[in-house]
């Protein structure tokens, strides 16, 4: 079975979107391909008329520091950001978050970009990006647009991206300052693609003893990726106690939507974990913020 009939290897946003827009339909973009050429050849996606790759597009590929933000390019493959040096010290979530993602030969090939795209609940490099607060880059024939990561989800598996009309071209994350820092935890099970049972990713700015900001994410915790407001406030302004860490995890309970998954885990053995989990990611964030990170901050590179 033929599962798409044209290929066209784009060498500039605009060539992709034309590309895109005069294409037989349906038409996708493709750049790692991991999860859409699967979809393909196991029939959970319908054949293609047209594959746009963007791989070839220098600003689709670009990890750079611009102005107060770190711009992370959407066909990035996981490898190069892992190796990042800029990333190990503005994003250390989502260096770990993509570490843990497939094995070394997919994330040679798997895209950051191709994640969110995937729109999972539990997207490991989706849930790293809301606790670092990344904005979106979002290109269009009518010009580019910037949305808070969180707004490109809709539902399981169901992005806010028109798929006909826009591309992804990267985030910008804001760089870090002293005292500031960011952890990303997982559990998974160790058989096959080693899915998320449940992931955690927070971003904190530690004064002294207590905590001045935070944001927490948590997946999969209901039909999007959950950043945990509730979880936020209660943990804003306090000192990390194990009164603070209950009271957090009890508003975790109140907002998280847990369930249960054939595959993974029961909603019961989540709530469970949710709760070693937020600690754990919590305490890691609090000791690396009380090191400044331990790292200089570097230029472009």
């Amino acid at each position: 079975m033929t599962l798409w009939k044209n290929y066209y290897l784009a060498e500039s946003i605009l060539a992709a979107l034309q590309a895109l827009s005069e294409a037989g339909d349906p038409s996708r973009l493709i750049a790692g391909g991991t999860d859409l050429l699967l979809d393909l050849q196991q029939g959970r996606h319908s054949p293609v008329h047209t594959l746009v790759d963007v791989t070839s597009i220098p600003e689709l590929n670009t990890i750079e520091i611009r102005g107060e933000q770190l711009f992370v390019g959407a066909a990035v493959p996981l490898t190069q950001i892992v190796a990042s040096p800029l990333l190990q010290y503005h994003g250390e979530a989502l260096v770990e978050a993509c570490a843990l993602i497939g094995g070394p030969q997919v994330r040679n090939t798997a895209t950051l970009g191709g994640n969110v795209s995937h729109a999972l609940p539990a997207g490991d490099g989706t849930i790293a990006l809301l606790a670092l607060d990344a904005q979106a880059e979002v290109a269009s024939i009518e010009g580019h647009r910037f949305v808070p990561t969180e707004s490109l989800f809709l539902g399981p598996g169901k992005s806010s991206l028109d798929p006909r009309k826009e591309i992804l071209v990267g985030f910008y994350l804001p760089l870090v300052r002293p005292r500031q820092a960011s952890a990303f935890r997982r559990v998974m099970r160790p058989q096959g693609v080693a899915l998320p049972i449940l992931n955690a990713a927070i971003w904190l700015f530690r004064i002294d003893d207590r905590i001045a900001e935070i944001r927490v994410a948590i997946g999969p915790a209901g039909p999007r990726p959950l950043r945990a407001r509730e979880t936020e406030n209660a943990l804003c302004g306090k000192s990390l106690t194990p009164d603070v860490v209950e009271s957090a995890f009890g508003a975790l309970l109140s907002e998280a939507r847990f369930r249960t998954s054939p595959q993974r885990a029961s909603a019961g053995y989540r709530r469970h974990l949710a709760e070693v989990l937020l600690e754990e990611t919590l305490q890691a964030a609090w000791n690396r913020a009380a090191n400044d990170n331990g790292l200089k901050p570097m230029a472009n590179g």
